[in-house]
């Protein structure tokens, strides 16, 4: 039941909720949730799913041995947002871009001030 602490710990780690995490991996929020709360075991193949997608040490979910992740860990929302990104029309995109853009000039300003 430890590595059930520690799927969450991940899982919160990240910032996700639940749909958001069970979404990656491609399960059922409700099939993530019993897996969380202990009512459903981890099979393996969840397991290496779950490390694939958020590149967790498997041997650390396991045993809590090492670290968490594998390297740096995924910036999720910046993922979604690429996945997000591609399916968009041409004028969406640069819609979007400008937004992103404009977003971007204004927190460097407000770093400036700051300084």
């Amino acid at each position: 039941m430890i590595e059930l602490e520690r799927l969450k710990s991940v899982r919160l780690t990240l910032n996700l909720t639940q749909k958001e995490f069970a979404r990656k991996i491609f399960i059922s929020s409700s099939h993530y949730t019993c897996l969380e709360t202990g009512r459903k075991r981890l099979k393996d193949l969840v397991l290496d799913s779950i490390c694939q997608a958020y590149n967790i040490n498997k041997k650390w979910i396991l045993t809590g041995e090492g670290e968490m992740f594998g390297r740096e860990p995924p910036d999720v929302k910046l993922e979604e947002l690429i996945d997000t990104f591609k399916g968009l029309n041409g004028y969406f995109k640069e819609y979007l871009l400008d937004q992103v853009r404009q977003l971007d000039a204004i927190q460097r300003k407000e770093a400036r001030l700051k300084k």
